[in-house]
């Protein structure tokens, strides 16, 4: 018998005055799974959010735990925890105190609240910093002391929406790693808001990519960056070998005619389309399927990997290569090796960049 996922949101639309925000949303989340709303700015995401929590209300469809509606059910009673990117801490309470905060206010034994603001401070890396002064803490470990106010209670679902957006790069990237280990070790289930592709990617056990109140897109990260369905999902996700072409039929193969020559394609499709060669396919090594010549036109050191510009009949392609390689210099001739299965898809129609959405 299957299980009944943790979390169900069936045909959930939303609309503000005039202007409908969600439309037919679907999703199922089984319990423990850390799943990713991934978007741009105004695609749904923080309302379909405040709508689980309870702080808006949906204009059609329904919302269930564990197959029970919570439609009727107000938000402090949904046992449900949801943490901001401005999660302020109480700046005249110490770091007991904030984090035992929402405790105190469910008149919860003293004794109980002791031992799940202890436990919640370990998970965190705060363990006896107790009493510190939350001014005295560096943004990473206030945002630690906020995500340990949210873990305290335990609650069924734990929503983040934008937690770490206010940190810079570096400390994000080591609280990403911190928090995925953190949820995972407690089977905690979550929903993680943002607009940061490399944030989802890093926290999520599955991506829900949204656009204009719809879901793209869903799949496990590698899944979704491997293949890309639509062409908003490889723009979106900075994907920008896309090549407008005409699909035909020659000896019965499908190809693709395109400004950098005649590309195979896998789809059965015919007429005007785009192509995308993800920027990680390229080989240098000449043993893949398509072979493409050009000049290099830019290289780009960026550590383990080198990013270079490659410039065939005209058209710029961007690669990706590991830096140890040996590569052409700026100017000089490029052959390229791709193979069409990994590195090729083909998308119906053509690119209109007024119309993709992304900002």
């Amino acid at each position: 018998m299957n299980q009944v996922p943790a979390l169900q949101i069936k045909n959930v639309d939303k609309s503000f005055a005039d202007q409908r925000v969600l439309l037919g949303i679907t999703l199922d989340i089984p319990a423990g799974e850390i799943v990713a709303l991934l978007g741009p700015s105004g695609c749904g995401k923080s309302t379909l959010l405040s709508i689980i929590a309870g702080i808006e209300r949906q204009d059609r469809g329904e919302i269930l735990w564990m197959g029970n509606s919570l439609d009727d059910i107000p938000p402090h009673q949904r046992k449900f925890g949801l943490m901001f990117q401005d999660n302020v801490l109480f700046p005249h309470l110490d770091v007991f105190e904030n984090v035992a905060f929402g405790l105190k206010m469910s008149a919860m034994d003293t004794g109980l609240i002791q031992e799940k603001v202890a436990e919640a401070l370990r998970l965190v890396g705060l363990a006896g910093l107790e009493k510190r002064n939350v001014n005295s803490l560096s943004g990473g470990e206030q945002q630690r002391v906020a995500l340990a106010r949210s873990l305290a209670p335990r609650p069924r679902l734990l929503m983040l929406d934008e937690p770490l957006g206010a940190l810079d790069r570096a400390l994000r990237e080591r609280l990403l790693d911190d928090l995925h280990a953190i949820l995972h070790d407690i089977s905690q289930t979550v929903i993680y808001v943002t607009h940061d592709q490399e944030e989802a990617f890093a926290i999520a056990d599955r991506i829900i990519l949204m656009k204009e109140g719809k879901i793209e897109q869903i799949g496990r990260p590698e899944d979704i960056y491997r293949r890309p369905e639509t062409l908003f999902t490889a723009r979106f996700l900075g994907m920008t070998n896309l090549i407008p072409g005409n699909a035909i039929v020659e000896e019965g193969d499908y190809i693709a005619a395109t400004p950098v020559g005649k590309i195979p394609i896998s789809k059965p499709l015919q007429g005007p389309v785009t192509i995308l060669i993800r920027p990680d396919s390229a080989r240098l090594d000449g043993h893949a399927g398509l072979m493409l010549e050009g000049k290099l036109v830019e290289k780009t050191f960026r550590g383990n990997l080198c990013q270079v510009k490659v410039s065939i009949r005209e058209t710029e392609l961007t690669f990706i290569f590991l830096s140890n390689l040996e590569i052409a210099e700026v100017g000089e001739k490029i052959l390229l090796s791709i193979n069409p299965e990994q590195g090729i898809i083909a998308y119906t129609g053509t690119l209109d960049p007024s119309s993709a959405g992304i900002e």
